[in-house]
């Protein structure tokens, strides 16, 4: 077996965004009595558009329930580690700019200590206008420029790999 690299499929990242945004998918946790819903949120769109979890103890990607998930399904920091250091099975990312993002990408908004504390997933990019879903706060296409925050980090994922 070796990895094979596949396409993240944006478009059903994003209708699964907006499909959920208001509400609550029955087949994943909720995670808004323990810290808030956002990454967990946003990796079930990630998910959504690339179809593989990886499954790795610790370190890896994977939600199969409340008691049987990876740290990095459900928060943020550990999601941004996961998606930038991947080199195995599921989804990856680079951190760029918003000139750079793209629907299905996800943002991390942060205090001005460098704490990143929410995790909304962009829906549409148009002239500079970036449109986000996200949990904890529901939203579905809402303006980023409407959240207060002082730090900013932006993920483009860039696809996933498979065991073929």
């Amino acid at each position: 077996m070796m990895l094979k690299e596949i396409a993240y499929n944006r478009a059903e990242a994003v209708r699964y965004a907006e499909t959920w945004a208001m509400r609550r998918n029955p087949k994943f946790p909720n995670f808004d009595q323990m810290g808030g819903d956002c990454t967990n949120f946003a990796s079930q769109c990630i998910y959504a558009g690339c179809g593989v979890m990886n499954p790795t103890p610790v370190t890896g990607w994977y939600c199969n329930s409340l008691e049987d998930r990876s740290p990095a399904w459900s928060g943020v920091e550990f999601l941004y580690k996961f998606l930038i250091t991947n080199k195995s099975v599921g989804p990856y990312a680079a951190e760029t700019g918003t000139d750079m993002l793209e629907p299905g990408d996800v943002i991390h908004l942060g205090d001005a200590d460098g704490h990143f504390y929410h995790t909304p997933v962009v829906l549409s990019v148009e002239n500079g206008n970036i449109l986000v879903a996200a949990h904890s706060f529901d939203a579905c296409f809402r303006p980023l420029y409407t959240y207060s925050f002082s730090a900013l980090r932006c993920l483009h994922i860039l696809g996933a790999r498979i065991w073929a």
